[in-house]
């Protein structure tokens, strides 16, 4: 009979392997207990894996889209806060004229024409608005600001209208030879000499640094709305035509007839500025309401779909808890029986 020897080292070195296996095992069940997700994905869904990688990435796009859309409403908010802003400076401007009564009351009239400036002013500075470095209304042109300030020192748009009023009157805003304009001197002189200068191709160059493309935003897998604005819109062009005949010209020499023309187009380029810079809000407003419902749409996808990859994951908490109970079991039965082992010894015997 042939008699076959297992020596003890043997023994222990499989109690260790059989150990080792059982404190990868439990460390897979304490993990599964905990998160009630599969510890190895990959292992345990096999040929779906790519289902599930699919599934996953497709949740991480739509969060990043949905994150991103956080960002293009802050802008969109922004933008409609200073084009509120700009509205209000339009509208004090029209109260002011259209509170014009005795068009020949000197002090009435610099009063109206200072508070014109004034809003003017304001409405520049909400044109060149910016958040966290980038101008609001510059188009695409976020980095430089988008429209320079007609009362400042050197500005080339006052050089511009100075130079227009000389070569066609013949004489300075202030001169006493103002008063024979005529009211359709005045009239023709705003529509085929000023209104070029700022609702044409002057404005370009010598108002505005925006671009007329406006910024867009893909909200959706497939869809891009306008996320910014831009001066170069007609409303600011209304405005700032407006503010400058008015604060150039109103307390001017003029006749009652030749000023009621000045007042009347001003009032006129005042109402466009108005319902031209509504109509941008209302423009943004309408996008900011398609985030809304994209956001929606994408927060319906991803509950859908994080609910099956979810199944995919998940593992029944009982059955892990129960494993994990067993595991640590097993392995402390198998450090009662290695004790046990090493303390075999011949000489025990002997």
């Amino acid at each position: 009979m042939k008699t076959t020897f297992v020596s003890t080292l043997a023994i222990q070195n499989a109690m260790r392997l059989t150990m080792q296996r059982a404190q990868s095992e439990i460390m897979d069940a304490h993990k599964e207990a905990v998160t009630q997700r599969h510890a190895d994905i990959g292992l345990e869904l096999g040929a779906q894996s790519s289902r599930h990688i699919s599934l996953t990435r497709d949740v991480e796009r739509m969060n990043t889209i949905i994150s991103g859309n956080a960002l293009v409403t802050n802008r969109l908010s922004a933008s409609q806060n200073a084009l509120t802003q700009m509205v209000e400076g339009a509208q004090t401007s029209l109260s002011a004229l259209l509170s014009i009564v005795d068009i020949n009351d000197q002090g009435r009239l610099s009063v109206i024409a200072d508070t014109v400036s004034t809003s003017f002013s304001n409405f520049t500075a909400f044109a060149n608005a910016s958040v966290n470095g980038e101008y609001l209304l510059a188009g695409v042109n976020t980095d430089i600001r988008p429209m320079a300030d007609y009362f400042e020192p050197g500005s080339t748009a006052k050089a511009s209208f100075d130079a227009a009023y000389l070569s066609y009157f013949g004489h300075t805003q202030n001169d006493p030879l103002a008063s024979s304009i005529t009211p359709a001197q005045m009239d023709d002189f705003l529509t085929n000499h000023v209104e070029p200068l700022i609702l044409g191709a002057g404005w370009d160059a010598d108002w505005s640094s925006a671009d007329s493309t406006v910024m867009t935003s893909r909200i959706s897998a497939n869809e891009v709305v306008d996320s910014s604005a831009t001066i170069n819109a007609d409303g600011p062009k209304a405005m700032a035509m407006a503010s400058v005949i008015i604060s150039e010209l109103l307390t001017t020499p003029l006749t009652d007839d030749t000023r009621g023309v000045l007042v009347e187009r001003a009032i006129g380029y005042t109402s466009d500025a108005i319902s031209g810079v509504n109509h941008q809000k209302a423009e943004l407003g309408l996008s900011e309401q398609r985030i809304d419902k994209a956001n929606e749409a994408l927060n319906i996808q991803i509950n859908v779909m994080s609910k099956y990859v979810g199944e995919l994951e998940s593992v029944d908490p009982y059955e892990a808890s129960t494993r994990l109970t067993t595991l640590i079991t097993q392995m402390e039965i198998s450090y009662q029986l290695t004790a046990r082992i090493q303390q075999l010894s011949l000489t025990n015997y002997l």
